[in-house]
């Protein structure tokens, strides 16, 4: 018996040392390319199983110290629908100094798979220049579409974008239905030299419950809320660190006390860095000074019903991104011009940094002084009212956040792509 399982364990012994040569042979000749480019890839919207599929001659790290290249792709919405993609590329070690910076833009009608190989494309027109000095390059051979020809390209709709959608909701339980409703219609032009957006929402929220209450006659509570609003902006280039523009809102809102609410706010924004440079860094400036009315559902507080005011907003905002992480920050602050004490200040921050090899830290979160509410309704509140958030209440402060830490360890490489039974095992 002793016997048996010492043939069963050596077998086994010498079936995993023939698995493991095999495996460890095809990851050394399929996966690591001898004398290839190291490249870190920083890329959260980009398929990289898709990626590695298509550009096979280099060698994907895990880690931005072991590469010597570091691209970074970041995108941004165009004015078309579509989304603007930069691709920064970064040398390093004996390709230092070898920068260069690549965009794509996507139209609103191209599918997610055109967009994909596009942003696949454009990668490997960037890698063309430190692949051309690695053995590879004869490898590598470049062609084009033979029926490719210049034309002009005019534009029936002249920059106009036009967005409409709805998202109704409901469940239904034995003592409770709800109803949920979300329509949105939004217009926008954009050109290098202005910026025209309008977004119309309307919201519906009931809730009907149903209580017997220990009897058979039934008791129905319904509570709705509803939320209107029309956000336009209009924005004017003056030059690369400069801009003015409009802020134009009207809505109304149950929950905020608001039957009717306008805020005209002229702005002018100056961006330290220049806006062409937009993608990797900003630091902006915006000074808006304007007028508000306020019309109330109910007496408020400070026994109103409605009022002008006149109020003035000053925001700064700072977004980076290197190849150690990004830093996207924003501060706010705001008051009436009545009374300075009634005033609030925001800050809110998403920062991603990579500490070291494999370690990442993520911080996100928002802090608000609030002390600025002119619309709260007089009078108690009902315990509805507070469980359901029917009615805004009294707050001096907001905070919310997280912290997310991830460390990776093993290969520095990332090159094999395996889809079998779904990524981490799931469908």
């Amino acid at each position: 018996m002793i016997q048996g399982i010492k043939k069963i364990i050596i077998l086994s012994l010498f079936f995993y040392l023939i698995i493991s040569n095999i495996n460890g042979q095809e990851i050394r000749n399929d996966t690591l390319r001898e004398n290839a480019v190291k490249v870190f890839l920083d890329c959260r919207s980009c398929d990289l199983n898709y990626t590695r599929e298509q550009i096979p001659y280099i060698n994907y790290v895990r880690d931005v110290h072991e590469a010597q290249v570091f691209i970074l792709v970041t995108q941004e919405n165009a004015g078309s629908g579509g989304r603007k993609y930069t691709f920064t590329f970064h040398g390093q070690d004996n390709f230092s100094g070898m920068d260069d910076t690549l965009i794509y833009d996507s139209s609103p009608d191209q599918t997610s798979s055109i967009i994909r190989e596009q942003k696949t494309n454009m990668l490997k027109m960037g890698l063309m220049r430190y692949v051309a000095r690695t053995p590879l390059a004869k490898e590598i051979e470049i062609s084009h579409n033979k029926d490719l020809q210049a034309e002009e390209v005019s534009d029936n709709w002249n920059n106009w974008v036009f967005e409409l959608s709805t998202e109704p909701r409901f469940d239904s339980e034995e003592a409770s239905k709800g109803l949920y409703f979300r329509n949105s219609f939004n217009i926008s032009r954009v050109t290098p030299g202005m910026k025209l957006e309008i977004e119309m929402d309307q919201f519906y929220n009931r809730d009907k419950f149903i209580d017997y209450a220990g009897t058979d006659t039934a008791v129905t509570n319904i509570y709705s809320t509803t939320r209107n609003s029309m956000d336009n902006l209009y924005v004017k280039s003056l030059n690369e660190h400069w801009s003015a523009g409009l802020f134009w809102s009207l809505g109304s809102s149950t929950r905020a006390n608001y039957t009717f609410q306008t805020e005209f706010l002229p702005s002018v924004e100056y961006d330290l860095f220049p806006y062409s440079e937009s993608t990797h860094r900003q630091l902006r400036f915006m000074y808006s000074v304007g007028y508000q009315f306020n019309n109330y559902v109910d007496t408020t507080v400070y026994n109103r019903t409605s009022e002008n005011l006149s109020l003035q907003m000053l925001r700064v905002a700072y977004l980076v991104q290197k190849k150690w992480g990004s830093i996207n920050v924003s501060l706010g602050g705001s008051n009436y011009f009545h009374d300075f004490s009634k005033n609030r200040l925001d800050l809110n921050a998403f920062i991603n940094i990579r500490l070291f090899k494999g370690l990442s830290l993520r911080l996100y979160g928002g802090a608000a002084h609030i002390n600025d509410q002119l619309n709260l309704k007089k009078g108690d509140i009902s315990e509805a009212e507070r469980l359901l958030r029917l009615t805004e209440m009294a707050t001096k402060y907001r905070v919310d956040g997280g912290i997310e830490i991830s460390y990776t360890f093993g290969s520095i490489y990332n090159n094999v792509v395996n889809p079998r039974f779904g990524n981490g095992g799931g469908y």
